[in-house]
């Protein structure tokens, strides 16, 4: 049996950046070595794309060499799979045979500029199979305006908030305020709409801190989340993994944090240097009643194809233990590690894993193909018989 080849793309013009790189070298030093031909795409803070072997090692990030690995690029054209090298003088290399060929594209990329929806686009024009939701379903789980939206419209239970822009802010920052409080009230976190890891999210419990806090959200995007703080606040997260409806889900988790949200750091750094999520301490099973985690699990599903979601994700809740409710707070598309670490107790190994993934991909990759891309029609015969002046199409 021929190997597939899994091109890996990661890095990426984000804020998770050095998040993606972990979650790049942890899958492909699990994915199994007899079934899988890994082709690394790193894409630079600054938005160039490279490929070699050394980009296999997390150490060589530390003191990144542009000289010890290509420049290359993909040709975003239907049938076109293959990496080819950049000139020298940066022009592409057209009509040079490439350095690689990709059967599957593995997106892991964490944030902006690749779980959001932009790299899926370059895959759908490339039409070429990939690991992670398509284009709807990454956008919508990236931008934390529309998903609340989408929940909301799914009668899904979600905390209060509101949608503040940076514009209408640097006009209006008082009213702003105003708006806030009289909807939400304290305390209150405040997010950029656009962003993960927890990198930007403040928690304002008055006025003063409410407007930092919006500062903070703006600096990484032109919109901003504020929403109604959980007092007595529990974390709980779940996956999904499939496609349509053969999804599987996970065991239930409880991230442990001394503060009343997880950090960047706690989520990452907190197990040592470039330790990744596996790495953070955690409640597997999570702490809870059999009948809330058949709730949540519920729930998970039910994102997951509500977002026409293929692969896996990750669904983050919170749950208020004063009250007993529960509240769906995000899908991460493109979660950390991929979030092996929730299928590992349920006997299903990080190499298995992968193993899923490349499978729904090459599914969903076939019934996208048997949609007819073509409709024949006599509107451009009429339109030249009418003349291109003053006609209506």
């Amino acid at each position: 049996m021929a190997k597939i080849n899994l091109g890996v793309i990661f890095g990426g013009r984000t804020v998770e950046h050095d998040v993606s790189i972990v979650t790049a070298v942890q899958f492909m030093d699990n994915a199994k070595a007899d079934r899988y031909n890994l082709i690394p795409l790193y894409i630079s803070r600054d938005g160039n794309w490279y490929y070699g072997k050394k980009l296999r090692d997390i150490s060589f990030y530390e003191k990144f060499d542009a000289s010890a690995v290509t420049q290359v690029y993909l040709e975003p054209t239907d049938g076109s799979r293959g990496v080819y090298p950049v000139k020298q003088d940066g022009l592409f290399n057209t009509g040079r045979k490439p350095l690689a060929v990709i059967d599957i594209v593995v997106p892991a990329i964490h944030g902006m500029n690749g779980e959001d929806g932009t790299l899926q686009g370059l895959l759908e024009l490339m039409n070429i199979p990939y690991t992670s939701p398509a284009v709807l379903g990454s956008s919508l789980g990236m931008d934390k305006i529309a998903m609340k939206t989408a929940f909301k419209g799914a009668g899904f239970p979600i905390v209060p908030y509101i949608a503040i822009e940076r514009s209408y802010f640097r006009k209006n920052a008082e009213k702003a305020v105003d708006e806030a409080e009289e909807a939400l009230g304290y305390p209150v976190y405040v997010k950029p709409s656009n962003l993960g890891s927890s990198i930007g999210i403040n928690r304002a419990d008055d006025r003063a801190a409410l407007n930092q806090a919006l500062e903070v959200a703006f600096h990484y995007d032109r919109r901003a989340v504020v929403e109604r703080a959980v007092r007595d606040c529990q974390e709980i997260n779940c996956s999904a993994m499939g496609f349509e409806d053969d999804v599987k889900v996970s065991l239930c988790e409880q991230p442990v944090s001394w503060k009343e949200f997880l950090t960047f750091d706690e989520k990452y750094l907190r197990g040592g240097k470039g330790s990744g999520m596996d790495s953070m301490q955690r409640l597997i099973p999570a702490p809870i009643s059999s009948e809330l985690t058949g709730r949540i699990q519920e729930l998970t599903v039910k994102t997951f194809q509500l977002l026409d979601c293929k692969g896996v994700v990750r669904v983050d809740f919170m749950i208020d233990k004063s009250t007993g409710e529960f509240y769906i707070n995000e899908i991460n598309t493109v979660p950390g590690s991929f979030a092996f670490y929730l299928w590992e107790p349920m006997g299903i190994s990080y190499s298995a894993l992968i193993d899923t993934l490349v499978e729904k991909a090459m599914l969903a990759h076939q019934e996208k193909n048997k949609n007819s891309f073509a409709f024949d029609s006599n509107l451009l015969g009429k339109f030249k018989k009418s003349g291109a002046k003053g006609a209506k199409a």
